[in-house]
């Protein structure tokens, strides 16, 4: 209403709502990661050095970390989550970061300290997989009270057969290393 950044105080500084909007990102991007890594192919590139975050962190203008916070003044801080994929759908990213955020303000959550360093060096965190995801989404009641049930029963049930369909072909990967070499 104001149009003063509810991420800045009146004297600058970083505002509770800022804290606890990263530390819901921290807290709720695993049951999450459907939205931000949809398909199978997306969790290939949670993988240290490919430039995708790999762990849960965050940080001032790091670009190893999932959660970046750009160089700004107080007018113009933001959060860049950069945990979603080129292949996740916008609109679903966006409302998943906006939910994680707001769970963090309704919660109170305080973030750990800001990552300094090289965050591919941290042990991977996040779900390798998008059965992972999908059963870690599954078994977040915040995160279905937010989208609904019923939405959140038909991605699920939406994945799960694309999932399904990716294990029953056999990779060129399998033909070559265990089919031929056997």
């Amino acid at each position: 209403e104001t149009g003063h950044n509810v991420f800045s105080n009146e004297d600058g500084t970083e505002s509770e709502l800022f804290q606890h909007y990263i530390a819901g990102l921290l807290k709720y991007t695993p049951a999450l990661m459907p939205f931000f890594a949809p398909s199978v192919n997306s969790y290939r590139r949670i993988a240290p050095e490919i430039s995708a975050p790999t762990s849960l962190n965050w940080g001032y203008d790091n670009r190893t970390v999932g959660i970046r916070i750009p160089q700004s003044g107080p007018a113009a801080r933001r959060v860049e989550n950069r945990y979603p994929g080129a292949d996740a759908n916008p609109y679903l990213a966006v409302a998943a970061t906006l939910a994680a955020g707001l769970l963090g303000m309704r919660e109170k959550l305080q973030p750990k300290p800001a990552y300094k360093g090289n965050a591919y060096e941290e042990p991977v965190d996040l779900p390798r997989s998008l059965l992972e995801a999908l059963n870690l989404m599954n078994d977040c009641k915040p995160v279905k009270d937010l989208f609904g049930e019923q939405f959140c029963r038909a991605y699920h049930s939406v994945k799960m057969t694309e999932y399904e369909a990716f294990q029953e072909v056999i990779s060129s990967w399998e033909r070559e290393y265990l089919l031929l070499s056997v």
